[in-house]
């Protein structure tokens, strides 16, 4: 029986209480087989944003303007507990395009992971009919934007991109008429505007104007919006100037925060990933997360041409759209920003799906977690491809189609992983898996504690019960899965990792915290009985032992 189907996922319960415009359960939908079977494969539009947080929607956050993502959601199906196996734009990225995991696909950073041996979720599309189109961000790959394979058309830029035309220039290039570029079908073109206006331009051209109408289509519009840092384009320079924003209550720097918390997510909060030195600046995070949300305008704006083309030319009901981020954000939850970490903002992402054609329920919520992962073997599905052996995800349309039930969506545990960058080195090698609502964490490579989490009534993280003897037997056997399911397709258990070529952005602010200390019942008196005990595997007999403050040896098998 093929891999996936022993891993991840977690189980389908809401994390949060859902807003008012979305509360209706996921209902069953009108038989469609028959008829979609009868007609050619539907259209597909893919539309990623990169770092949106999971609840950056209007139709979730009072004051947010997306009147077209909030269409999609009255319309369509709203996915509150999508979540990514890596929380990082180029794994994330190759998770989407794969169908693998960034252990077997190879991705593991946002330096210069390696593409080759990979196959692109496209190039089956394309191959079974399709017309392909390509717009945005890539990232992956030595750090070019050449273009890859299963797209016919393509447009691209290298690395993270810049917003606007100039940016990055010094104001004698930009005399010189030098521009950012784009790599359009493989030859160098000069941008010429605000780059989600600009790729949405491509997108549009091709739709109306470059493909094959005869040939179903799919496209993948990948916006660098709203990355850091985030700006928006002049016609929403002053949006939301007056908009409230409630930074999370975990982001203060007090003793009953902290508690449980590994050092590490100490030490961050005072770096370029912390809530008290954000990008190296002095400027307000909420100034930065106002940036975010007129970032986020023109992505909105985009999606409403597309979603007009689609009704005007009569492929609205033929084609589905799905809006998805490549990695959620923390706006100051625990002391950070960003992602990379296994905490729930950083893994959970925004998802909407709109399909009416195909069945997908009108207004609905579906509580099911489905993975980034997920997503290129449910885009085959839509087009009748069998999912291919190597991919590790499984199709969420008959979920969403109502054929599956969200209680019966049950594949297994949801699998973390992240990979330390040299580059960024402020989070360590992060490993997680959640099984029933309880989050199990680990780290390699550092002196930090590990963190158990049970999300049914700390859905905040705030309570870190590694050392909860309540919770022990779940520790064990969460933490014995978790090493089983981190096994490579090969069966090996790896750390990658990618050439160092410079300290990385290590600064940290004069005037902030400074090193963290270690866990206060790591402190002890020398000469303990059980200064060895725990070289030795968890067991309720272990843990006996160390409250008692004795030795502890495991039995030998067949001993009494």
């Amino acid at each position: 029986m093929k891999r996936r189907l022993s891993r991840l996922l977690l189980t389908a319960c809401a994390l949060l209480p859902l807003p008012a415009a979305a509360r209706e359960a996921a209902k069953p939908a009108a038989p469609v087989a028959a008829a979609r079977q009868a007609t050619r494969p539907a259209n597909i539009v893919f539309v990623l944003v990169d770092d949106l947080r999971y609840d950056a929607m209007g139709f979730l956050k009072p004051g947010l303007k997306t009147p077209n993502i909030d269409m999609l959601a009255k319309n369509g199906t709203y996915f509150p507990n999508a979540v990514v196996t890596s929380s990082l734009c180029s794994p994330s990225r190759a998770t989407i395009l794969t169908g693998q995991t960034a252990r077997n696909h190879g991705v593991i950073d946002n330096n210069h992971s390696s593409e080759d041996g990979l196959v692109f979720f496209p190039s089956y599309l394309q191959k079974a009919g399709y017309q392909t189109g390509f717009f945005g961000k890539w990232h992956m790959g030595n750090d070019t934007d050449a273009p890859r394979a299963g797209f016919d058309r393509w447009v691209s830029f290298k690395g993270q991109g810049t917003y606007f035309p100039t940016e990055q220039l010094s104001p004698a290039q930009i005399a010189a008429g030098e521009r950012q570029t784009l790599n359009v079908d493989g030859q160098v073109v000069k941008r010429t505007g605000y780059i989600t206006d600009e790729l949405t331009d491509y997108a549009m051209n091709w739709l109306e104007k470059g493909r094959d109408p005869s040939k179903p289509f799919f496209l993948y519009l990948s916006h660098k919006a709203v990355h850091s840092d985030a700006l928006p384009p002049d016609r929403y320079r002053n949006q939301y100037a007056d908009l409230p924003i409630d930074l999370p209550a975990s982001m203060a720097n007090t003793a009953e925060n902290n508690r449980g918390k590994p050092r590490w997510v100490l030490d961050q909060r005072n770096s370029w990933h912390g809530a008290d030195f954000p990008y190296h600046t002095d400027r307000k995070l909420t100034e930065q997360i106002r940036d975010i949300y007129r970032t986020l305008s023109p992505v909105d704006d985009s999606l409403g041409r597309i979603m007009a083309y689609l009704k005007k030319a009569g492929l609205d009901r033929n084609t589905m759209v799905v809006f998805y981020s490549d990695n959620g954000f923390l706006f100051g939850d625990h002391g950070l920003i960003d992602k990379r970490n296994a905490y729930e903002p950083s893994v959970r992402v925004p998802m909407v799906v709109y399909a009416p054609g195909l069945g997908i329920a009108k207004g609905a919520t579906n509580p099911a977690v489905v993975r980034n992962l997920d997503l290129a073997p449910t885009f085959l599905d839509v087009a009748h491809i069998p999912e291919p052996a190597q991919m590790e995800g499984r199709s969420w349309l008959p979920l969403a189609e109502g054929k599956i039930k969200p209680a019966d969506w049950k594949p297994g545990d949801f699998v973390y992983e992240y990979y330390w960058e040299w580059t960024f080195p402020q989070t360590p090698t992060t490993f997680a898996i959640e099984r029933d609502r309880v989050k199990y964490i680990q780290y390699h490579g550092v002196w930090d504690t590990e963190e158990v989490y049970d999300l049914s009534r700390d859905p905040g993280e705030m309570h870190n019960l590694v050392d909860d003897p309540a919770y022990l037997d779940r520790k064990i056997a969460l933490r014995r899965a978790l090493y089983e399911q981190l096994a490579t397709k090969a069966g090996k258990h790896v750390v990658p990792y990618t050439e160092k070529t410079s300290p990385g952005v290590t600064f940290r602010d004069v005037n902030g915290t400074h090193a963290a200390d270690f866990p206060s019942n790591w402190y002890v008196k020398p000469n303990l009985p059980g200064k060895m005990n725990d070289i030795f595997p968890d067991t309720p007999e272990k843990a006996a032992a160390n409250a008692a403050g004795q030795a502890y040896r495991p039995r030998r098998p067949g001993s009494r």
